[in-house]
């Protein structure tokens, strides 16, 4: 939760300075989380199509590497050792 605290504030700042400097952001939001997104899934172009070519399970691959590189950890999800993190334990 802190990472995403952390983001938000860094997002908030910029959008001080832009706000005091009298600048407009350099794309509308939706737009620019539209192209983060498909900057986050054509990463994952090449080594879906690797695992094609090699005959590989590639349906796994996308439920666990892909999702986790493009959705990232989730809160309330596994830590990166995999174990299951205990109810309460919050990550910093």
């Amino acid at each position: 939760m802190k990472v995403y605290l952390v983001s938000l504030g860094a997002g908030l700042l910029v959008g001080v300075v832009y706000s005091l400097l009298n600048v407009r952001s350099p794309a509308p939001p939706v737009v620019a989380l539209i192209g983060l997104l498909g900057i986050l899934l054509g990463e994952q172009i090449v080594p879906v199509a690797k695992r094609l070519i090699a005959g590989h399970d590639v349906a796994s691959f996308v439920r666990t590497r892909c999702a986790e590189h493009v959705l990232g950890p989730l809160p309330g999800g596994e830590r990166a050792t995999g174990r299951a993190r205990p109810a309460g334990d919050e990550p910093s």
